[in-house]
């Protein structure tokens, strides 16, 4: 980091998002233009600005227009045409998942938008800047879907908003590409083949349209035979979950209307030191100046001095997309740039030596991978953990997050680094070596007076119907938590996330689980949400069919939401809620 992180950040250290930015540049063109749901915020946590500046590390001139006015080309016009393509994305966050709660109320705040208003992304942003796009620049260069709004909406999908499956979504926008997944190795392959004139539909993680089947890829079920039986939805569904990893996937095609979606093969995963790399591209960590005199952006409170330390997840919660997007497989960075990135952090203006975050969708997963799935990918007959056990290929082992942790602490400038990240319990219970050594370093010096945990329910069949640990292991689990904070003399808590109206989850099993959170817990949840079937989960699969995809039997599935909202007043009632199921 240079000394001119200690000034107030200008224009030009971002990418232009100005005519006025590409003329102080030289530059009269844009390579690429890159399209967002959300303002423009140069972190390494917003993937528009990661793909951005890899761009531009390849030597592309990249310009990044953020919630751009749907009703005029003022915005959408103002870096003129890009040569290579426009690249599209709803944002940080699905655009409807922002836009409504899980009850479908609207949400009057966003955490993306300057001033914290929920006034500047469309719902179906994705859809809506595809189409703004082709409104205002006929017969313009080729437009590219990316970012998880398009990512988990690639094959025919549920679509809880309008509650019916919908053709993926390259049919329904006027898009001529999506690239899948976090992608960074094929947004490189792709826009070099663009500029070399070389076919982009044979870059891996490319998914495109064509007359014609792939014979060689796995032949799914059509759209239009998903519509009519939901059993082979979920044989669909099945295929698409089964081919996302790098090493053993195949390529699928799904026949819509007469043409085929072809998805290829998933693009390699970053090793470490290309994740070292990425993690070191120029990022200001700001709102760029032209959408800050509009306001601040809440999502910088958390994410701005935070470290990023892997990514992927192979948890497999089934409301859960991280494994469809983000992948299975553990990519960690290395100690010597997570450290590097910590000691970066003194040359802001605005750090007081404490670290939000230091974690990645599971803290705890940091530093360990099952050699199996290394060689040979993932294993599509079983989960790595699941409701009932862990797999005995998959070994636990905190000692190297741990010796990160103590690292990370030294580092000049920390005061404190906090991980603030979801932590699997289960994983800690499991860890027979270094879990008690783990957790006893987060009670001591990582958490800032609560910990959070995320058991969801303690219904054994709901668990299983979640992909979630059994209760017994958050039992365990909480003896030696409140065991370490006698010891260390702390008097911090544990707070749980809790879901209602889950599939398979009624009245009756919220009731349990109240009585669970009173008796065993000894505490009354203060919050819980009302679950929402999103695109690319088994859970929404669940929601549709309303059959547990594994028996294919039945299951009740609350879908009136007022029933749904019940579910949860019940777990978060200060009162014990008995008298209408005991009656």
């Amino acid at each position: 980091m240079s000394d001119r992180s200690f000034h107030h950040f200008k224009a030009l250290d971002f990418l232009p998002t100005t005519k006025a930015e590409m003329d102080a540049r030289g530059w009269t063109q844009c390579d690429v233009i890159l399209i967002s749901g959300d303002a423009y915020v140069d972190s390494p946590f917003i993937g528009v600005a990661v793909v951005g500046r890899i761009l531009e590390r390849m030597g592309y001139r990249v310009g990044i227009i953020g919630q751009p006015d749907v009703n005029s080309d003022a915005d959408i016009g103002r870096l003129g045409e890009p040569r290579l393509y426009w690249g599209v994305s709803g944002g940080s966050v699905d655009s409807m998942v922002s836009n409504y709660t899980a009850t479908k109320k609207f949400r009057n705040s966003d955490d993306y938008t300057p001033g914290g208003k929920n006034n500047k992304r469309p719902d179906r942003a994705t859809l809506v800047y595809t189409n703004l796009i082709r409104r205002y620049f006929k017969d313009t260069v080729p437009v590219v879907l990316g970012g998880i709004e398009a990512s988990l909406r690639r094959i025919t999908h549920y679509d809880y908003w309008q509650n019916r499956l919908k053709k993926p979504i390259l049919f329904d926008s006027k898009a001529d590409y999506l690239i899948y997944g976090m992608g960074e190795i094929a947004i490189e392959e792709f826009t070099r083949a663009l500029d070399n004139g070389s076919d982009p539909r044979d870059v891996r993680g490319v998914c495109y349209i064509a007359k014609e089947p792939k014979s060689e890829y796995i032949q799914l079920p059509s759209h239009d035979a998903c519509l009519k039986d939901k059993e082979l939805y979920i044989d669909m569904f099945n295929a698409f979950y089964d081919n996302n990893d790098p090493i053993s996937a195949k390529g699928l095609c799904e026949e819509v209307d007469g043409r085929y979606l072809i998805q290829n093969p998933p693009c390699d995963y970053l090793n470490e030191t290309e994740m070292d790399a990425n993690a070191n591209l120029p990022y200001t960590r700001e709102l760029h100046p032209y959408y800050a005199k509009e306001g601040k952006v809440r999502c910088l409170d958390t994410i701005k001095f935070s470290i990023m330390t892997h990514h992927g997840c192979w948890g497999e919660c089934n409301f859960c997309a991280i494994g469809v997007h983000q992948g299975r497989t553990i990519r960690t960075r290395s100690e010597a740039n997570i450290l590097q990135e910590a000691k970066d952090f003194n040359a802001y203006k605005d750090y007081k030596g404490i670290i939000s975050d230091v974690g990645g969708p599971t803290a705890n997963m940091y530093g360990y991978e099952c050699n199996k799935k290394l060689k040979l990918g993932t294993c599509d007959h079983q989960r790595c953990v699941d409701a009932n056990h862990l797999c005995k290929s998959m070994k636990v082992d905190h000692s190297r997050n741990i010796n990160l942790l103590r690292q990370v602490r030294q580092v000049e400038g920390v005061r404190k680094a906090f991980v603030a990240s979801g932590v699997r319990y289960d994983l800690i219970n499991a860890d027979k070596k270094h879990g008690h050594e783990y957790l006893k370093e987060m009670v001591k010096y990582h958490i800032s007076g609560q910990m959070k945990v995320a058991p969801e329910h303690t219904q054994q069949h709901v668990l299983e119907l979640m992909g979630k640990p059994g209760k017994s292991e958050l039992i365990e689990f909480k003896k030696l938590y409140d065991k370490l904070n006698r010891e260390e003399r702390k008097n911090q808590f544990l707070t749980y996330y809790l879901i209602a109206a889950h599939p398979g989850c009624t009245e009756k099993d919220m009731h349990e689980l109240k009585r669970f959170t009173k008796d065993e817990l000894k505490m009354n949840p203060e919050q819980a949400q009302v679950f929402t079937p999103t695109p690319g989960t088994y859970s929404a699969v669940m929601y549709y069919t309303e059959l547990d995809p594994v028996t294919r039997k039945k299951i009740f599935v609350e879908k009136d939401p007022v029933r749904k909202e019940k579910q949860k007043q019940i777990v978060v009632a200060k009162d014990n809620f008995r008298s209408g199921f005991d009656s």
